[in-house]
This record gives C-alpha cells, structure tokens and sequence, in this order.
C-alpha cells in the first residue's frame, strides 16, 4: 500500500511491516508545513490499531534528481518563513500551525508502536520535534543537531524544553541559549540518540527493518558502530559553571569575567541573539524538569507561542536572517536588562480556556 498527500510533501507507504513517514521537501531542507503534520497525523492515527503495522519509520525522502546538496537534512524545522508571513497580519495561521504541529509531537510521543526515526543530515527545531519522541533515534556522521530558534526571536519549542531539560548538567541551557550545533557523536553521548549508524549503511538497515520489523533492536544492534569521541562533553564542566545562574544577566556576566577564549566566544554568540528569546527559553529549560508529562509541557510551549508569534523580535528576527538575509536584526527590547520579569511573566501566562492547547483525543 503506498500513499502520498496532495502536494507529495510527505510520503506516506506501508512496506512490509512497516508504516513509513518520508519527508519530501527537498529544496527546503524538509522544513515541516502544517499539512505535512497534519499528514504524519493522520497515518499515525491510522496506523495505531493496524496489526500489519508493527513498526513505524521516518526519514526524509532523497531527492529525486540526486543532488546532494538537496539530500543533506532530515528536516530544518517548521516552514517559518509561513509563520512570518502570518505574523504579519492576523497570526491565526501560526497559531494554527503550532497547535497542530505540537499535536503531531505528542501524538509521536505518546505512540505505542515503536518508530525509528533517522536523523540523519541536518536536524533542526522541527525536525528535532518529531525525531525525539521516537523511541529509536538513528545519528550519522552528518548530523547536525541544533535548536537555534533564539536567533530569530522564538524559543526551542515543539518539546524542546521537555527535551533539553534533561540533559546532563546545564547543558541543556547552553544548547537552548547559543544554538549551538551538535554531531552525531555529541548526540549519542547526550542521549538525544540511540544508535550511531554509517550512513552508507542506511538503506540496508531500513530494508532489514522492512522485512523483519519485529527485530528492531537487533538489527539496529548489529548496525550500530562506537562513535567518534564527544567534543561537547569535553566542555561539560565548563557549561555547568558558565551557565549554572538563573538570571540570564548573571550567565552573561560569567562569561564575561572568565575571559577564555572558549567563554569569550559563547558571549559573543549570545550577544547576536534576541534578548528577549533568551530570557523566555531559560526559563522554560528550568521549568520543564518540573513538567509532569509531556502534554503540559506542550501546553505551556503553545502559550509561549502564542505570545511571541506577533511580538516585535520574530518578525523582525525572520525578517533579518531569512528574509532580507542582511543578518542584522534590531532587537526590542535591545539588551537583557531591558526585558522585564513581567514581560517574561505576560509571555509564559494562560491562555483563555478555549485557546489552550490539548492533546488529540483519543
């Protein structure tokens, strides 16, 4: 049985005794639309009783004409250049997009059938979304993980505080304020993924899993190959000092009086990013280990959306990176200072009852 949605953004099939989700958005580095949530939706729904399937797989779709550069991500995140534009006017579409997105994320997390999902090129906001749930998290030595969404004046949604709150130390802190990118290896040592697999050997392991879904562990078992030593854990320590304050100010400041070349490099790192987007994405890091499941935290990142989606720093933060490209975004409030507790405390507040998010029923 094979299927596809109407405009073949995703690929959706069943193969063997396996459900398959194949990202196809090549040209846009597989950035999700809200149809193509809308799509992993529906065929995860229709999956979750099917006894023909047993395993589900998601990757991303190669690019028909072969090239490379059109081949090297999983998915860069949501289709953010639609946010912008919605931003712009009314936000009903953002809004609508983030409901339906952060849905598709708790329903890939709360899914009883295990999914596999290959991370393998760039991984990135959304794309990290709908590849954490999944209890089997294939890396290579092309993935590049990131959640860089406070450059552009938003925060790691779509589970992120859930995801990175549970990282070793402060690292989760350092990875949501900085963005920074993490290898495959990085990954593994983190335990944002299970498996470091060749990625020549890809196409092999899906067919294996194909034919014998029920093997899932041993099959990824014998594929798996140690991987290269982590370089952010030889930072662990440093991390845990420089970004062990709650008030963002005093990590500023951290870095600012350790003067190393390493600490001098994250400051300035942090000092191109929205003040704002910082402020917010701390503190949902803290609060997240506090989160009961991962629907409240889904709820409290859709608030958090909600509230940022039309504010000043996301249109002007697209707009500066992704738009005009003159990377050059001017920031209100401008610096850390200026963004008050009572901003922070508007932007994390409920919404009114029949706007709050909820999990598909079941």
């Amino acid at each position: 049985m094979s299927a596809a949605n109407g405009t073949n953004e995703l690929l959706v099939s069943v193969e063997g005794g396996a459900g398959r989700l194949r990202l196809n958005r090549p040209r846009a580095l597989h950035a999700l639309t809200r149809d193509m949530c809308l799509a992993i939706t529906q065929a995860l729904l229709a999956w979750r009783d099917d006894p023909a399937v047993r395993l589900v797989l998601l990757d991303h779709a190669p690019s028909a004409d072969g090239d490379p550069k059109l081949s090297r991500g999983f998915c860069a995140g949501g289709d953010v250049r639609a946010l912008w534009e919605s931003a712009r006017v009314d936000g009903v579409a953002a809004r609508d997009f983030f409901r339906d997105e952060y849905q598709t994320n708790h329903l890939l997390f709360t899914f009883a059938k295990p999914i596999v999902a290959f991370m393998h090129g760039i991984t990135m906001g959304g794309g990290v979304g709908i590849s954490q749930p999944a209890k089997y998290r294939v890396v290579t030595e092309r993935t590049v993980f990131a959640m860089p969404e406070t450059g552009i004046g938003l925060f790691p949604d779509v589970g992120g505080g859930w995801y990175l709150s549970r990282l070793p130390g402060r690292m989760g802190e350092f990875v949501a304020l900085t963005g920074a990118r993490l290898d495959g290896a990085d990954c593994v040592a983190l335990g944002l993924a299970t498996h470091f697999i060749p990625s020549a050997d890809l196409d092999a392991v899906k067919a294996r899993l194909i034919a014998a879904p029920d093997e899932v562990e041993a099959i990824l078992a014998a594929a798996t190959t140690a991987p290269p030593p982590s370089a952010i854990l030889t930072r662990q320590a440093e991390i845990d000092r420089l970004f062990a304050a709650d008030r963002y100010e005093d990590i500023l400041d951290a870095l600012e009086a350790d003067g190393g070349e390493w600490a001098t490099a994250q400051r300035a790192v942090l000092a191109e990013k929205s003040p704002m987007a910082c402020k917010v994405s701390l503190r949902l890091v803290r609060q997240g280990r506090d989160h009961r499941d991962f629907a409240e935290e889904m709820r409290v990142e859709y608030r958090l959306a909600c509230h940022i989606v039309q504010r000043h720093d996301f249109v002007e933060g697209v707009r500066a990176l992704l738009v005009d490209k003159d990377n050059a975004p001017q920031w209100d409030p401008p610096a850390p200072g200026r963004v008050s507790d009572h901003l922070i405390d508007t932007i994390f507040s409920p919404l009114a009852e029949a706007d709050e998010w909820r999990p598909l029923s079941a």
